[in-house]
């Protein structure tokens, strides 16, 4: 099932969301990463956040072969080694900004059926786990950016989008 992403003012978005239960799933583990795989993909998303479809659930995808579904992840390790690389984001759309993330990480998290695991990942999916991880956090990915970095995305959709976005 495809479902709504929010709007960039849901006060979901600022929470930090609590541990899925597995002993005690509040929906089907396995639906709800079907829900997100579905609904990343419709909206040509490199990932997505459980809260960013109003859900408060600790699970997010990544777009990868095969997708990453990870339920109450946590990052154990990262690297010193970081990247300044243009991060978007399908609740704010047409900002671009800039964020210094880690080059290599590694997380523990639950899959859909609950066994947990621990990998290593770099690149664009060490990137893409640590937004989503923040998001999980009540963390909006511009608050990583220099002020600098900030400002130059905002002119630019600006120049992009107008007053619409």
């Amino acid at each position: 099932m495809i479902l709504d992403i929010v709007t960039a003012s849901d006060p979901i978005l600022k929470e930090k969301i609590e541990r899925f239960d597995f002993a005690n799933p509040q929906t089907d583990p396995i639906e709800l990463a079907h829900n997100l795989t579905q609904t990343m993909i419709h909206n040509n998303g490199l990932s997505l956040s459980a809260n960013h479809i109003g859900l408060s659930y600790r699970a997010f995808v990544i777009r990868s072969n095969p997708i990453i579904c990870c339920f109450n992840p946590r990052i154990v390790d990262e690297t010193n080694e970081t990247n300044l690389l243009e991060e978007t984001c399908l609740t704010f759309p047409g900002l671009s900004v800039k964020i210094k993330r880690a080059s290599n990480i590694k997380v523990r998290y639950e899959q859909p059926n609950g066994d947990i695991v621990t990998n290593k990942y770099i690149g664009m999916t060490s990137r893409l786990i640590q937004h989503e991880s923040d998001h999980l956090n009540g963390i909006l990915f511009y608050t990583k950016a220099s002020s600098y970095h900030l400002e130059q995305a905002k002119k630019k959709r600006k120049k992009l989008y107008g007053n619409k976005n």
